[in-house]
């Protein structure tokens, strides 16, 4: 028995262009109304979202017959986190602010076996391995892995071609918020010289054969990443539609 097929991999091997949604809230409840709302994928976030390993497992349980492909972004890219993540059975990983060809190999053999990484072998009694019970499940589950590394700032975006061109590494995710702060404009992502410099990463990361993609709720431009080749497209959070909503809600009765 193999370990299970990564639906978030199998759509990026379509083609087409994906539209998913962020998971903020720390809470297994509202991922499992998220997995209702028909999304190509569902990304847990680690890193801004206070989630911790127990919240992560919770919502990869109630998500596990999801439709959505479901990710989790890690906090930080350590191995030993990495580890954990996987163990628990996140097959995919967005890992934030990556900016060397060095860092990108190295997140390649966190996620991977010995011979060819140095993930820990400890799953065969874990929830990955649906606790033994695939039994063929550490050698197979490299190839079941998507490795998705974001480039968020202009040290990232200088060597760009460097880290896509790094074998094992699935999709460069382009981050417009932490990307226009660190060019000068903080709270502007759709400023002329970040806009400028997102339209020249994506088209280069789809030159390597690597999914790109981003994170951005303004629908206008969603549309046209999408047409520049972005094919994993963020279009909103959990958490950020449920503030608006009820705002919005409470508004309507004055």
């Amino acid at each position: 028995m193999a370990a299970p097929k990564n639906r978030l991999k199998e759509l990026f091997a379509s083609g087409r262009t994906t539209h998913g949604l962020w998971l903020s809230t720390a809470n297994a409840y509202a991922a499992e109304i998220a997995a209702t709302a028909g999304f190509d994928w569902l990304m847990i976030d680690g890193e801004h979202a206070p989630n911790d390993l127990r919240t992560i497992m919770e919502q990869l349980q109630v998500l596990k017959s999801a439709t959505s492909a479901v990710a989790v972004r890690v906090v930080t890219g350590e191995v030993h986190l990495i580890k954990q993540l996987l163990d628990i059975g996140a097959q995919s990983i967005l890992v934030p602010m990556v900016e060397s060809r060095e860092q990108a190999e190295m997140l390649v053999r966190a996620v991977r076996y010995p011979p060819r990484g140095i993930r820990g072998v400890g799953a065969g009694s874990a929830r990955a391995s649906d606790f033994g019970a695939v039994d063929n499940y550490i050698a197979t589950a490299d190839g079941e892995i998507c490795l998705m590394l974001q480039i968020e700032s202009r040290k990232g975006l200088a060597v760009l071609d460097e880290i896509a061109s790094v074998d094992g590494v699935d999709c460069l995710f382009i981050g417009p918020s932490d990307l226009s702060a660190d060019m000068g404009y903080p709270g502007n992502p759709t400023a002329p010289d970040v806009q400028q410099a997102i339209e020249d990463a994506i088209p280069r990361i789809r030159a390597h054969g690597k999914a790109a993609g981003i994170y951005m709720a303004d629908h206008t431009l969603a549309r046209h990443y999408a047409a520049l080749g972005a094919n994993m497209i963020a279009i909103g959070s959990d958490a950020a539609v449920l503030a608006r909503s009820l705002r919005e809600l409470k508004r309507s009765y004055g």
